[in-house]
């Protein structure tokens, strides 16, 4: 027997269908008890399995398919939201694939990039390697101080402790920005790897760029051609 859930949506179904069809068309299927049975609209007695709708002359104009309960209605709903996220997903993937692979079109020009990006972080720490040597210079001052307080350090003066205390902080400051740098060139470096492997993939698929190419090909004419059938 139907459902009371399944009969509501059927009969709401067969309302739908009715209107204009029914003049038109002609509908049979074969009911829970192995009976065929015709109509000139939608079969109440087969929402619950598929029904072919017939034109005037009996050929098959469509099939329709069995009315679903809230429940399988809820499921398909889940369903449908998955394929859609997959769906979204996968043009993204795509999106940032075509994008990565505009971006670099050679094995050249990537390496160019990571070589530009390490050279920058190697810049700061230089700068910050020079400021820590001035502040080794700046301690020895501090220190020729104390020496008059030797003896005696709790008479040197509240100015040279704080300087002292001030050049402590800073050297450490320093070292820490450099630890952090050193670890920023690690990332760079990961990054750049882990593009390394996407992007071979994407050069053969586009027609093989050549992972050696010579420098000064980023030019339009250096440009991958893809193909109609290529996929990311």
């Amino acid at each position: 027997m139907l459902s009371q859930t399944t009969l509501t949506i059927g009969l709401v179904w067969v309302a739908c269908l009715c209107g204009d069809a029914a003049a038109q068309s002609i509908y049979t299927c074969v009911d829970g008890k192995g009976r065929t049975i015709t109509q000139d609209r939608p079969i109440a007695e087969c929402l619950d399995r598929t029904q072919q709708e017939l034109t005037r002359s009996g050929t098959v104009k469509r099939q329709l398919g069995p009315s679903l309960t809230a429940q399988e209605l809820a499921a398909q709903e889940v369903k449908d939201k998955q394929a859609a996220d997959m769906h979204a997903r996968e043009a993204e993937e795509k999106r940032r694939d075509l994008a990565l692979l505009l971006r670099y079109p050679n094995r050249t020009v990537h390496n160019q990039e990571r070589a530009t990006a390490l050279a920058q972080i190697d810049e700061v720490i230089k700068a910050a390697s020079k400021r820590t040597v001035e502040l080794a210079e700046q301690r020895k001052a501090v220190n020729s101080e104390f020496e008059f307080y030797v003896k005696d350090p709790g008479k040197a003066p509240p100015s040279l402790k704080r300087r002292l205390e001030e050049n402590d902080s800073s050297v450490l400051v320093q070292k820490r920005f450099i630890l952090d740098q050193e670890s920023e060139k690690k990332r760079v470096n990961m990054r750049f790897d882990e593009e390394l492997v996407k992007l071979k993939e994407l050069w053969a698929l586009a027609g093989g760029a050549p992972a050696n190419a010579a420098a000064g090909t980023t030019g339009a004419a250096s440009r991958p051609r893809l193909a109609p059938k290529t996929k990311f």
